[in-house]
């Protein structure tokens, strides 16, 4: 029997799903019940009736998905997939930084810790925060951790100002201006799309901006048009499926690698025998304390009932 077989006869035995991000591997994104980007990942995780949630993605996200569900049993098939944007916002450092703005309304991007969570009055994601920090009163004030780059998108869209944690993602910051103005004169043709993570000048010369499924969504609406995308390249795998006959160019990375592309070595730690050797023995599980959960359970549900 393959490893997809004997994954898919766990998953039925021991009543588990598996929810995947559009950053990993194909093979991965194959075997999931459900791919998705944060937000839908988390309206998953909270509507799952399922014991078992096996989260292909990172460790932010599976925490997300405990906090939903703290009777069930969450693994993560590596601890080790972690996130350079939650890593840029130790707890420490950002429960000083709230202390000394005492009358600030806090919303955290999701790519954060359960700590950083904890501290919060309302997550978001970048599907959903422009519309998060549209509806908080005009006369508070805001800040907005741990993402610099969605920070300044969202201060931009809402015209509000916002106190800015200074974090960023290492892949999103990771696309070279001018290699992808090279790749441009190539195909000028193509539309660029990108995700608000990335850096201003990026954002400056997009033809669209938004989320990993904000994304997919208008290249199925303008399938008709050649595309360079500038985000984590795993999202090609569903893309392409969405439009098979579109062609898509990742954007180019400033270091030269293998894809010459931008990939998040987190999200790829992540592979098919590791969700099978979860799955059979139950390990890695996400454990949190009470004292971490109740407090950020709230700000969770807060973007959830707005995201409805």
């Amino acid at each position: 029997m393959d490893l997809k077989n004997k994954i898919t006869r766990l998953k039925q035995e021991k009543n588990a799903i598996i929810l995947a991000h559009y950053y990993q591997r194909p093979e991965i994104q194959e075997i999931a019940d459900y791919v998705g980007d944060s937000l839908g990942l988390s309206q998953k995780a909270a509507d799952t009736d399922a014991d078992i949630i096996v989260f292909a993605g990172v460790h932010f996200m599976a925490e997300t998905a405990k906090i939903l569900n703290p009777t069930k049993t969450v693994l993560l098939p590596d601890l080790k997939a972690g996130c350079s944007l939650a890593d840029s916002c130790p707890p420490v450092s950002f429960k000083k930084f709230k202390e000394q703005h005492p009358d600030h309304y806090v919303v955290t991007y999701i790519n954060c810790s359960a700590e950083i969570k904890a501290m919060s009055d309302v997550v978001c994601t970048s599907s959903n925060a422009v519309q998060i920090v549209d509806a908080i009163p005009k006369d508070r004030p805001i800040i907005f951790a741990p993402d610099r780059n969605l920070g300044k998108y969202v201060a931009r869209k809402t015209r509000r100002e916002l106190l800015l944690w200074d974090g960023a993602c290492e892949v999103h910051e990771a696309f070279s201006i001018d290699k992808l103005l090279t790749l441009y004169r190539e195909y000028p043709k193509a539309k660029i799309i990108v995700h608000p993570e990335s850096d201003e000048h990026l954002l400056t010369i997009a033809n669209f901006i938004g989320s990993t499924a904000q994304l997919i969504e208008y290249v199925k609406k303008y399938p008709e048009n050649d595309y360079i995308v500038a985000t984590e390249a795993g999202i090609l795998h569903k893309m392409q499926e969405a439009v098979p006959n579109t062609l898509l160019i990742p954007a180019p990375a400033k270091d030269d690698n293998s894809c010459a592309c931008s990939e998040c070595a987190f999200m790829k730690v992540n592979t098919l025998e590791k969700i099978y050797d979860c799955l059979r023995h139950g390990a890695p599980e996400i454990k949190l304390p009470e004292a971490v959960m109740g407090p950020a359970l709230l700000p969770i549900q807060r973007m959830l009932e707005q995201s409805k």
